[in-house]
């Protein structure tokens, strides 16, 4: 068995928090690799990212990093998309365009 954390961003303004669920999947021979994962759906309403009548999201994984906290654990970072399959308001990442490579990175310490 292997224990899958998803990981993304909920739709609260002005500050994003960050959310994630756990799956526990069977798994023969499992390599780590995005390929081998599924998107999994939520209820958005609980996260501001959808109304309660119409409330399914989607967990699309784009990443994949082993846990250093569990045994047979990998963190999955996600986007959000709405329940067509369409980028959801929330996913900041989806309005990144895949060739700018105009990017900033920054560390503060206090």
């Amino acid at each position: 068995k292997i224990k899958l954390e998803y990981i993304w961003l909920d739709g609260y303004s002005p500050t994003q928090n960050m959310r994630s669920k756990t799956k526990v999947e069977e798994h023969e021979n499992f390599q780590g690799t995005i390929e081998e994962l599924g998107n999994w759906s939520f209820d958005g309403s609980s996260t501001k990212q959808a109304s309660g009548g119409a409330s399914d999201c989607i967990l699309k994984p784009v990443a994949i990093y082993p846990d250093p906290a569990r045994i047979n654990g990998y963190l999955v970072m996600t986007e959000v998309l709405s329940a067509d399959g369409t980028p959801h308001e929330s996913n900041g990442r989806a309005t990144i365009e895949d060739d700018d490579n105009d990017f900033w990175f920054g560390f503060e310490q206090e």
